[in-house]
């Protein structure tokens, strides 16, 4: 028989379920409130800076590049982007943010509050230590 977490190891678990929730949650009724996915948002948001190729996407959003094609498909069908050659090599095509698109993915910012810095309340020596004790976790 397994013997059950201690108490501390259940709150601290309790508590990255609570964070996990609350950024997903976020997620979602930002991107309900514009008809999107939360999978349509995180693209948006990755391209409002620069057109990028789909592959880059895929690698910031942990996915695999076909599995963006419908995504694609249905956020350049709203207006919301563009696929343009990419002037450096005409085999690659680049995803573009349309002006209507950085209007939403702006709007989406402001709604994702959270989810945009979910380590606001933490100074960045508190964040540092965060980061290493999630390193020491994922490492063992």
């Amino acid at each position: 028989m397994t013997p059950a977490p201690d108490p501390l190891t259940s709150e601290v678990t309790a508590l990255f379920a609570t964070i996990t929730d609350r950024y997903t949650r976020e997620y979602e009724s930002a991107a309900a409130h514009h008809g999107l996915t939360p999978q349509q948002v995180k693209v948006l948001i990755a391209l409002e800076g620069a057109a990028l190729p789909m592959r880059r996407i895929a690698e910031r959003l942990g996915a695999e590049p076909s599995n963006l094609t419908g995504i694609v498909d249905k956020l350049q069908v709203r207006g919301l982007l563009e696929r343009q050659p990419d002037p450096g090599d005409r085999r690659v095509k680049l995803l573009a943010i349309t002006d209507t698109g950085k209007e939403i993915a702006r709007d989406l910012l402001d709604r994702l509050r959270f989810a945009r810095d979910p380590l606001a309340a933490l100074d960045e020596n508190q964040r540092r230590d965060l980061r290493d004790l999630l390193h020491l976790m994922a490492s063992t």
